[in-house]
């Protein structure tokens, strides 16, 4: 039987967070802290990403080297089509022998396209054969609404990748590989003296003191203009996706308004700490009757800074639980709901071990059970 017991409905008075009406044609806020997704605004629609699908193409380089294929310092070989790239370059040629570092940086920094193909045609042998292998690997990691067709973001009708799976890859970038991902924070890179017109990092929000620390900015005619961007403050990461702006200032301001939106419109509160019960669940054939439910870590809860209405919280199980149990076993599920944000759902888990009843244990247990299935009710009084 599936329980839900209410816990908590709490009522606070006074206004609710303030709207955030972007100017964004596409939209996506994450607080990967607690997983709250704060704004989407046709998050799952597939549109031209321009040089923010570079971000893919790191991706499968980081694996790489996460997987020992190239290291830092391996070097690739520039083709004829690689140094013909047009738009952003880190201006390399045929001579140049880069290293996975250099093109990091060049990709990273510089958005050089050159960049990408010599990674592309270094990994998969051509970088038909790369996008392929990027598609697919999206659809792996859950990037469904994305479709790759070369390694750069170069304008073309099949090259599609939603706000919402920009977001994804970015929080993969920043959760699977810090190592690496402290290089989007770097403002310039000048490969062999050449690159002294494209040096700077185009990251509008890294000199702003507001705590931005990656990642990437994309533009074409079709796009318009778009960030994947990242800023911690204290304790909170809030990850966002923007396309659809009109130029690189108003890509930069609306960056700015989003992160102070979303650092000054919600608080994080503590809602339970580790191992403290927050419920129990009756036990059938225990030596025990019942176990208290506990988070395995401390539940954070997203919450408006000034919110109207109620917040409430309930537990979520199948029971009564069938002894034995392990202490941790995952068990049930609360749920906390905040208006106009989505649920949070935190896993919760046995408390202690609860061994299964000996012979007489369960036999009264079967007993209570018929009892209580075939008492003779009271007469009414």
């Amino acid at each position: 039987m599936l329980y839900r017991l209410i816990l908590i409905f709490v009522t606070l008075l006074g206004l609710p967070a303030q709207a955030f009406d972007t100017r964004a044609t596409a939209a996506w806020v994450f607080d990967e802290t607690t997983q709250t997704v704060l704004l989407a605004k046709n998050a799952d629609v597939p549109l031209p990403p321009a040089s923010m699908s570079k971000l893919m193409t790191l991706n499968m380089l980081f694996e790489a080297l996460q997987d020992g294929r190239v290291t830092m310092d391996t070097t690739f070989a520039v083709s004829t089509r690689a140094r013909s790239m047009g738009g952003s370059t880190m201006f390399l040629n045929e001579r140049d022998r880069p290293t996975v570092r250099d093109l990091i940086h060049g990709i990273i920094i510089n958005s050089g396209n050159d960049a990408c193909v010599v990674v592309a045609e270094g990994l998969a042998g051509s970088e038909e054969a790369f996008a392929a292998q990027m598609t697919e690997r999206a659809r792996a990691l859950g990037m469904t609404r994305s479709n790759f067709v070369n390694s750069t973001g170069w304008p073309d009708p099949n090259h599609r990748m939603s706000m919402h799976d920009l977001g994804l890859i970015a929080r993969r970038l920043i959760e699977e590989f810090p190592e690496e991902y402290v290089i989007f924070r770097e403002t310039e890179f000048n490969f062999a003296d050449r690159s002294e017109a494209n040096r700077f990092n185009r990251n509008p929000l890294l000199k702003l003191g507001i705590g931005a620390d990656g990642l990437k900015t994309g533009h074409t005619k079709e796009a318009g203009y778009g960030f994947v961007g990242s800023a911690v403050q204290g304790n909170r990461r809030v990850i966002f996706v923007i396309t659809g702006l009109e130029s690189d200032a108003a890509r930069a301001e609306e960056a700015e308004r989003i992160v102070n939106w979303a650092f000054r419109q919600f608080v994080l509160k503590t809602a339970a700490k580790a191992g403290a019960r927050v419920a129990e669940a009756p036990v059938w054939m225990g030596r025990e009757r019942t176990v208290g439910l506990v988070p395995a870590r401390d539940v954070a809860v997203l919450l408006p800074a000034r919110l109207q209405g109620g917040v409430s919280a309930e537990v979520s199980y199948t029971g009564p639980l069938a002894a034995p149990l392990s202490a941790g076993q995952p068990v049930a599920e609360l749920i906390i709901r905040v208006p106009d944000l989505p649920d949070a759902r935190i896993p919760l888990v046995t408390e202690a071990a609860v061994n299964r009843a000996g012979f007489f244990g369960r036999l009264a247990t079967a007993a209570r059970v018929l009892y209580a299935r075939f008492a003779p009710e009271a007469p009414a009084s």
